[in-house]
């Protein structure tokens, strides 16, 4: 790892209600625990959860996160739509911009921009996710793709220290593959030198699962891991953590 932490980021995605506060205790437990050792743990649960889960961490050291925000810095007429100060005002130190799903819905390299920007005005930490589909790898344009997304995506970005990379190759999300442990090492190599200052930390997501962290966490420039599914389940969630350090 090429930074002091591990970050892991539970992406809740559209799941949860109020009772699913009760199977944060365990985690909140381990948070607590030597076991965590250099983790960090960060949840980004759905906005209806945000403040619940805030004052549910509030003993402890979790952190809390937002899964999108509108590019707007002010209040206005967005129906349906809640801006980076909303989510700060209740709780919130990340926020998610430019997941693949919502690329998928028409989110551009230029809004993802704006929304970056906003998050930043609002004093959050960004987790910025880049990523290529199967059609792009196979026609080896992972690069190129990657490339346009930082450049536009952090366009007259100066300040990038509280910006986290997520490298999410689209065809692996909810696929159960992953890239093989080479090709990962050298795409977030090829990330990381996109920065000619402060190497950024990047972080991977695409299926990380119990079973197979151990092979992930030999990559040994990753910073940390996005993770979806898994991390609903207050026990595989803590597993991943347990595994990446043993």
């Amino acid at each position: 790892m090429t930074n002091k932490y591990i970050y892991f980021v539970a992406n809740w995605k559209m799941y949860g209600n109020l009772s699913s506060l009760n199977t944060l205790d365990k985690v909140i437990k381990f948070s607590k625990s030597k076991e965590i050792k250099g983790g960090r743990l960060i949840y980004c649960p759905p906005y209806t959860l945000i403040s619940s889960f805030s004052k549910k961490f509030k003993s402890c050291q979790i952190a809390i996160g937002g899964q999108n925000c509108h590019e707007s810095e002010d209040y206005g007429a967005h129906t349906g739509y809640i801006n980076s100060r909303m989510l700060k005002n209740i709780g919130a130190h990340f926020v998610i911009i430019g997941h693949s799903e919502n690329r998928k819905k028409g989110e551009s390299d230029k809004l993802i921009n704006l929304k970056i920007k906003s998050a930043l005005e609002a004093k959050l930490k960004v987790i910025f996710c880049i990523g290529e589909t199967l059609s792009e790898k196979r026609n080896k344009k992972t690069h190129s793709v990657l490339s346009n997304q930082i450049k536009i995506g952090l366009k007259n970005i100066k300040n990038k220290s509280n910006i986290f990379l997520a490298y999410e190759p689209v065809w692996a999300i909810g696929s159960g593959l992953i890239p093989k442990s080479q090709d990962l090492f050298k795409i977030v190599e090829f990330i990381k030198s996109k920065f000619r200052d402060k190497t950024p930390k990047v972080l991977y997501g695409g299926s990380v699962n119990p079973n197979n962290i151990t092979n992930i966490r030999k990559i040994n420039n990753i910073d940390g891991y996005l993770i979806g599914g898994a991390s609903q389940n207050a026990k595989k969630f803590i597993d991943i953590v347990k595994k990446t350090y043993s």
